[in-house]
């Protein structure tokens, strides 16, 4: 317990190498790249709004006075979407930035000056392991950091691997497996800092919890024992 004690605050604190009203300067950025699968809201609108009716689907007429749903887009295999009047438009891989512009360019023949907002709306992360409430979390926004994740998980745990939390990245079928230093202020620049869509971010138990969880096995296979002993013995004398 005293050289665990000793050793404890290595183990825990974040970004340990950090000094007192430290300036940087980050070039790291959030750049949310669209992906198979993805929900996306897409509302186009113009000054005069009559042009622009036949580019917005709804979910049919509203009842009760109340305004019909606005239909989203789920990008398909081939990473298009089917947009109303234009077609099929390839929009995986791009940003939501780049897939306005390319929808104003799509659109010039029939509008003029179109204001196009897109939003996406299935942006969730998972948190796994060493972590108070792991789960999957959907984030309200363009984008989430890999503190602000853990901070819905409640942080990690005692027990929870600081200095070797993996960040899972999958982009149409591709898996990217990238490990994040928290003990280090160099991982603000890492590029799973800001997280994408279905990211998972999963903490290892330390070396405490694995000795801890191996213990407490060895020691239920010991009362098992024990019990299975006490239980034959008291079968015997009672013969």
């Amino acid at each position: 317990m005293i050289f665990s004690s000793c050793g404890s605050k290595k183990e825990v604190v974040y970004f340990q190498n950090a000094s007192d009203y430290e300036t940087i300067v980050s070039d790291n950025y959030h750049n949310n790249k669209f992906k198979i699968d993805d929900v996306v809201g897409i509302h186009v609108s113009t000054l005069d709004p009559e042009p622009s009716i036949p580019f917005n689907l709804y979910s049919g007429a509203g009842e009760g006075g109340m305004r019909p749903e606005q239909i989203d887009y789920i990008i398909d295999k081939n990473g298009e979407i089917d947009f109303p009047v234009v077609g099929n438009i390839k929009i995986v891989g791009l940003s939501p930035e780049e897939t306005k512009a390319l929808l104003i360019e799509k659109l010039a023949p029939y509008l003029k000056d179109p204001i196009i907002n897109i939003r996406l709306k299935n942006f969730s992360v998972t948190v796994l392991g060493e972590v108070s409430r792991p789960g999957t979390y959907f984030v309200n926004g363009e984008q989430i950091t890999v503190l602000e994740a853990l901070g819905l998980a409640n942080d990690l745990t005692i027990k929870g691997k600081r200095d070797n939390v993996l960040v899972i990245r999958d982009f149409n079928g591709t898996k990217v497996y990238t490990r994040i230093d928290l003990t280090k202020k160099e991982s603000l620049n890492s590029p799973v800092y800001y997280l994408t869509q279905n990211d998972v971010v999963y903490v290892e138990p330390n070396k405490s919890a694995i000795t801890a969880s191996a213990l407490d096995n060895r020691a239920s296979i010991l009362v098992s024992i024990a019990s299975l002993l006490i239980t034959s013995t008291v079968l015997i004398l009672t013969r």
